[in-house]
């Protein structure tokens, strides 16, 4: 029996959330995930200042497809006041979920108060969700680190205080800022920040397969359960996590073609929403996830890095 998450008054076909990843979950990807069943499409991070400051690259992280819905949009900012008005002003497009980013461990972002950052600034934090809650009628979540740095390890101190401004959720990456991605994530942590609030709790760092997805859930209590990293070249993860959860049985992995067949599949929807300039260039970092593992895939992906065409890229993988 396939279990359903509730988060505000948006009601999730099931728990497995795709993690928002700048560069990898744009509009092609989102739609492959939703096909194999993701219940939550997570967005690229978008910059509230860069919807004030009517960025003409934004608009296109901002688009969402009808058949992808739910989908989570994630903005990231500092100023309480900018990143709810722009709240306010993106408001009417067809997001179901509203999510502020203080997670992103990038320098960049992080040297600018925003992101992981904001996790120093617990009053901050408090000014910052609640003037967005206040600010749009969408459910409002949060995503966060397990702290900045392992001297300041505070994710249940500000989960209580993003629960306290009114958030309807919070996920939970159980690594600090200083540890980027390296290391293993701290399932700990969302334990005892699931056991300190009332609102959903996803829980996010190291699920790449079943028996971790069962895992993490079974050792935090965590409400639903956030896959990044594991969906990079790897949409499958999430039919089989649903089976595997009706079913107690690990499905087989998806065969060689069609492994191909959805290469291609990406690559044409890249194209068609990015030209084939920019479409092209950006799947070679996803065949080199796909193909991972694969008999030939180092030899493959110094082929990849200079293809230019999707001719070119259909010839390519026609040797798999």
């Amino acid at each position: 029996m396939k279990k359903q998450l509730k988060i505000g008054n948006v009601l999730l076909e099931n728990r497995y959330i795709l993690g928002p990843m700048a560069g990898v979950t744009d509009l092609p990807f989102r739609l492959l995930c939703k096909e194999q069943g993701a219940g939550l499409l997570c967005m690229e991070m978008v910059s509230a200042k860069a919807i004030l400051y009517n960025n003409k690259n934004t608009e296109s992280l901002l688009a969402i497809h009808p058949e992808e819905l739910p989908v989570s949009l994630q903005l990231f900012g500092s100023d309480p006041k900018i990143v709810s008005e722009m709240a306010k002003r993106i408001e009417e497009r067809p997001f179901s979920i509203l999510d502020i980013n203080m997670g992103c461990p990038v320098p960049k972002v992080v040297r600018n108060g925003e992101g992981s950052a904001l996790m120093k600034d617990p009053k901050l934090v408090y000014e910052l969700v609640s003037a967005v809650v206040k600010a749009i009628r969408k459910p409002v979540t949060v995503k966060i680190r397990k702290g900045f740095d392992e001297e300041h390890v505070n994710a249940v101190e500000i989960a209580r205080i993003i629960e306290e401004a009114g958030a309807a959720g919070v996920a939970v990456h159980g690594r600090t800022r200083e540890q980027y991605y390296s290391g293993r994530a701290d399932w700990e942590i969302i334990r005892r920040v699931k056991e300190a609030v009332r609102i959903p709790v996803i829980g996010n760092g190291d699920v790449t397969n079943c028996e971790q997805a069962a895992a993490i859930q079974e050792q935090t209590g965590c409400d639903g359960v956030m896959i990044a990293r594991g969906a990079q070249g790897n949409p499958w993860i999430f039919s089989e996590l649903s089976a595997y959860e009706e079913t107690g049985a690990i499905p087989p992995r998806p065969e060689i073609d069609e492994i191909r067949s959805t290469m291609l599949r990406h690559a044409r929807l890249q194209i068609e929403y990015k030209g084939s300039y920019l479409g092209i260039r950006e799947m070679r970092k996803h065949v080199a996830w796909y193909t991972k593992g694969l008999h030939g895939a180092a030899r493959l992906r110094e082929q990849i890095n200079r293809v230019e065409s999707y001719e070119e890229l259909q010839k390519i993988l026609t040797v798999l």
